[in-house]
């Protein structure tokens, strides 16, 4: 697979003449109006001034009447404040630009200075379009400008860049949270304390929306950009309290395959670096707490493969100050076992051996080590090779960090204390006479609480606009359940009020998270959906249509939106015509899926509005037969949105239909009764859900049935582990498949987390890296300490 190098300097050139033949546009509309733009400036730096003069040479070649307004490096605060209000209140100017750093030799707060910049001046707040709609030169603004002044198409990262976000503690204290709630992490980020969920216990909830997708495509959809543009345009736009809750990106993708859950454009969360490498740290607690557990489960084995019965006995509740005292963990154990003795000189022989040998299975092991890096040849490794664990070897594996059971126990507790029992349910293996082993057998399920201590608390960051975001929890939706956390939607909707809106987003399709939302996250935490939001392209779904597949390259949806089709590649090829020129009867085949994935939602009993993320080169057609095809399919709504382009203006109208929606009437339901045996479970969704004619359970997974349902897991909730590409198990099957019987390869238990994750065909449960991954671009500013070609 090949890119094309695409030239900067030859897409600027189109981009300039593109923004001269708006403004010329713009002036047969008013032949008296000519778009002006201030660059204010404080202080004489050499660098500011080169990237000033670019700024006005550039503006002046496509017709903007640009003015360069120094300040002396002793201008004080009130003094530029003084000046902005200038520009503010002088209708020849329609943009402003204030240059940083603002290089006094006074103290100036830019916060202060950059927000007092009107907002219909501001160019990170408004596009062109809107001129062209009211015909008000006063409301035009440099948003195009923008694009020509500091790159063509400006990346995610530049975009985030250019924003000064709030101080987290301001952010807080904006959305009512106590000083004493919050730990700062920096400036821009904090964790949320959970006892806010105890001083907040009476304020009823806000409305409960979630987004999910069409089967996603290697066009992209921009789901999280949806997410976030909708609560941009709830808040800053509608005025509404509201909340986004998302999930923490993994650092493995970061550095193999550029993406995030960050949204982008004009709709993400900032800053973008910080929320797609360490953030807090939470990812590396998992990581720490779950491999703690596999060095717990191979370090057992061998003590007892090793060590008599009396010797085990002595080492595991060891003499001290003359006596031997069991742990609280280790009474635990005696318990489960109907031992009710706390003197460890009392136990008889027999108890001892119970005791002691847990006895695994090494073939019954569940459990993998993991880390936060795509690595393909950890798919399968031997553990024990060091001629110190003298011969005891055994096949294991690793997966991605966010694919582990601790991140799904994580997104699904309740309450630290929940946290502490579910991390001591997690089963690890079967003992050779058919017992479950738990962590808590381990005696390892206290040290993953305190190692998980921090974890748990929500962490608090925001949009672009300014409006709040909790980002916790992230696991796979293709594995694991694919949501963020049932805490950080608790205390958001406590925090909203009964008015409010809070959005969160459920990973992949509406066959994979929305369903998994629905039947395990709601299960678990008693929330009831108002609304779903569906989002779709007219390129994703005239792929599924049977638009051409061959070697596409997976592009970053938000950047998508904005690229000029010449600049989209397909292994050294303009990306095809079907996907930038009209073409009704393929994308209404297309929309199959979309219909599909409709019906999925309304099987829950929630109202449904499909979002269609237009593209630069869709047609008012494409556009229209989306929307009929929508409602005609049973949606409450559709409607086109420009949130990346435009941010939450772009979705004003997505978030009036949410809103309307909130207000229709709901019959929320599950898809299936937990107490039905597992096959049936499995059934149910395969048939009503994917579209299959049946299920074929493989002999591995007929064997799990039988032992999971022996040992009391038979009445969890089922979290299917499929290719995320089709409602089929198999990802190239586009549309919406038919006519296939679903494999059921194996079955797995994650008790802990409560549910039970057949495999479906063949799920490596960590990626690899391709052939150029994105470290290669990926480096650190030594003076600056800025992180470059992130995204």
């Amino acid at each position: 697979m090949s890119a094309q190098i695409i030239s900067g300097k030859e897409v600027s050139a189109q981009v300039r003449e593109r923004l001269k033949k708006d403004v010329e546009q713009m002036k047969t509309q008013d032949p008296n109006f000519r778009p002006g733009l201030v660059v204010l400036q404080v202080g004489d730096r050499d660098d500011s001034n080169l990237y000033i003069s670019m700024k006005l040479k550039a503006a002046a070649e496509i017709g903007i009447n640009a003015t360069h307004l120094r300040l002396p490096e002793t201008a004080t605060e009130d003094e530029v404040l003084h000046s902005i209000t200038e520009v503010n209140e002088n209708s020849a100017i329609h943009g402003l630009i204030v240059q940083l750093p603002l290089d006094s030799i006074h103290k100036i707060d830019t916060e202060k200075v950059t927000n007092a910049v009107a907002p219909e001046k501001d160019n990170t707040v408004l596009s062109a379009k809107r001129f062209l709609e009211s015909h008000q030169p006063g409301k035009w603004s440099i948003t195009y400008t923008k694009l020509i002044l500091q790159k063509p198409v400006p990346s995610d990262i530049v975009i985030s860049r250019s924003c000064v976000p709030k101080p987290i503690d301001r952010m807080a204290r904006e959305v009512g949270l106590l000083l004493e709630e919050v730990e700062l992490y920096g400036k821009t980020k904090a964790k949320v304390q959970l006892d806010i969920l105890k001083r907040l216990r009476a304020q009823p909830n806000g409305k409960y929306v979630v987004v999910a997708g069409i089967t996603p495509t290697p066009l992209g959809e921009g789901k999280s950009t949806t997410t976030i543009g909708l609560v941009q345009a709830l808040g800053a736009h509608m005025k509404l309290n509201v909340f986004a809750c998302v999930r923490q990106p993994s650092q493995g993708p970061t550095f193999g395959i550029k993406g995030g859950a960050a949204g982008g454009g004009y709709s993400q969360v900032i800053p973008m670096e910080e929320f797609n490498l360490h953030l807090t740290g939470d990812i590396h607690a998992i990581t720490a707490a779950n491999n703690l557990v596999a060095a717990a489960i191979d370090a057992r084995m061998f003590h007892e493969a090793t060590q008599t019965d009396k010797a085990l006995y002595n080492r595991l509740v060891p003499l001290s100050g003359g006596q031997r005292t069991f742990s609280p963990i280790q009474i635990n154990r005696l318990k489960r076992l109907g031992i009710e003795k706390t003197d460890p000189t009392t136990l008889t022989e027999e108890e001892i051996n119970r005791f002691t040998r847990l006895d695994m299975d090494p073939d019954s092991i569940t459990w993998h080590r993991v880390l936060d890096t795509n690595d393909r040849f950890l798919r399968k490794i031997t553990v024990g090779q060091s001629p110190t664990e003298k011969g005891h070897t055994r096949e294991a594996q690793f997966s991605i960090s966010v694919a582990s059971e601790i991140m799904a126990v994580l997104a699904l507790t309740n309450s630290l204390e929940d946290m502490r029992q579910r991390l001591a349910k997690m089963v690890v293996a079967t003992s050779r006479s058919g017992q479950p082993i738990t962590t808590e057998d381990l005696g390892v399920s206290g040290a993953l609480t305190v190692l998980m201590r921090d974890a748990i608390k929500p962490n608090l960051m925001q949009t672009l606009e300014g409006t709040p975001v909790f980002v916790h929890a992230g696991p796979f939706a293709n594995i694991a359940h694919g949501n963020s956390s049932i805490l950080a939607d608790k205390i958001a909707l406590k925090l909203v009020g009964q008015e409010g809106f809070v959005v969160t987003e459920a990973g992949f399709g509406a066959d994979i998270g929305m369903e998994k939302f629905f039947n395990i996250k709601c299960r678990y935490s008693g929330l009831r959906p108002h609304v779903v939001v569906l989002v779709a392209t007219v390129r994703a779904l005239k792929m599924h249509g049977g638009g051409p597949t061959e070697d596409l390259i997976h592009i970053h949806s938000a950047a998508a939106l904005a690229l000029p089709p010449q600049t989209l590649v397909t292994a050294g090829m303009p990306l095809p015509k079907e996907y930038v020129e009209e073409n009704l009867e393929l994308l209404g085949k297309g929309c199959s899926n979309m219909r599909k994935q409709v019906e999925n939602a309304t099987h829950f009993g929630v109202p449904v509005v499909v979002a269609v993320n237009a593209f630069k080169t869709d047609t008012e057609s494409e556009l229209d037969l989306i929307c009929s095809l929508a409602k005609a399919a049973g949606a409450f709504d559709a409607v086109r949105c420009s949130h990346w382009a435009e941010g939450g203006a772009g979705a004003v109208a997505l978030g009036q239909a949410v809103q309307r929606a909130s207000e229709a009437p709901s019959d929320f339901k599950f898809l299936y009764d937990v107490e039905l045996p597992i096959v049936d479970k499995i059934r149910i969704i395969a048939q009503k859900i994917y579209g299959a004619d049946d299920i074929e359970l493989l002999p591995d997974a007929q064997l799990k049935v039988e032992l999971y349902t022996k040992q009391g897991f038979g009445n969890l909730p089922i979290c299917m582990a499929k290719t995320h590409l089709s409602l089929s198990h198999e990802a190239d099957k586009k549309g919406v498949p038919t006519g296939f019987v679903l494999p059921i390869r194996d079955i797995r238990a994650s008790v802990g987390a409560g549910f039970l994750y057949p495999l479906v065909g063949m799920m490596p449960t960590i990626p690899g890296l391709p052939t150029r991954p994105c470290f290669y671009d990926i480096d650190l500013d030594p003076e600056t300490e800025q992180v470059n070609g992130l995204f």
